[in-house]
């Protein structure tokens, strides 16, 4: 059965994001995620960490701005600068956190907008990034997105980011494959997942198609865990979804799937 990491972003919203550390290291997790570190000082978050016995499984890059409804800036031409600037920012993070990886958000293509400038912009980025990390031993991530949950983001298909890993080429890029997003995207997850097994480095779950616990929706997590297992995954699975309730009381699936 997968190791699974809870996404503090989304889970134990009961609380401040200090206190779901300890929240989430009583519930029996035993590594954590979430999107953005940014907030608090890196000896900060790396003592929730420590105290609660926890390491961090992933967090993301700086997205731009987030509020005014930025989603990233990897392939947004015209912000490289503040790209690797980010990635530096990243790295510090990291460094002080233990974490081995690192998500790059894309970015939306705005209406109009030309997609192969995007890309190139996008692969350009990634190489510098990739580069960067491979210095402290990290991993760079990528994750498809589907356009239900984030309209206009410019990685959205699983062939679209392999495509993009094989022309980075860099052996530490690779794909941050949620399960919520293949189904509501594209489907077929499994023979996605046995196609592509080899370069994702990171998987991350959600019922589907309300983004509840996965014991709920059209997706058969009981297979997919057995599947991940026989394909040696060995990675952490995040738990990147909204609960239907208090946390705690939602969290019975990890017991009846394991």
């Amino acid at each position: 059965m997968p190791k699974f990491a809870a996404n503090l972003t989304m889970m134990f919203n009961e609380v401040s994001f200090p206190e779901r550390f300890a929240r989430a290291a009583k519930a029996g997790f035993k590594a954590v995620e979430f999107l953005f570190p940014y907030d608090h000082a890196p000896a900060e978050v790396a003592g929730w960490l420590a105290d609660n016995g926890l390491e961090n499984a992933l967090f993301n890059m700086p997205p731009g701005d987030w509020a005014a409804g930025e989603r990233g800036i990897a392939s947004l031409p015209g912000r490289e600068d503040e790209f690797r600037a980010g990635v530096a920012k990243a790295l510090d993070y990291a460094l002080a956190l233990g974490t081995p990886r690192i998500h790059a958000m894309a970015g939306l293509l705005p209406g109009g907008g030309d997609a192969g400038r995007h890309r190139a912009v996008f692969i350009d980025n990634l190489r510098f990034a990739a580069r960067e990390l491979a210095k402290h031993g990290r991993t760079l991530l990528i994750e498809p997105i589907n356009h239900r949950d984030m309209p206009g983001y410019f990685l959205s298909g699983q062939a679209q980011a392999h495509a993009i890993r094989d022309e980075v080429g860099e052996a530490n890029l690779k794909i941050q494959m949620d399960f919520y997003h293949v189904q509501v995207s594209e489907g077929d997850i499994a023979m996605t997942l046995r196609k592509y097994a080899d370069h994702v480095g990171h998987v991350q779950i959600a019922g589907v198609p309300d983004r509840h616990e996965p014991d709920e929706g059209e997706v058969n997590y009981r297979y997919l865990f057995a599947l991940l297992d026989q394909l040696g995954y060995a990675g952490w699975v995040g738990c990147e979804y909204r609960p239907r309730g208090r946390t705690e009381d939602g969290l019975g699936w990890l017991k009846d799937m394991v």
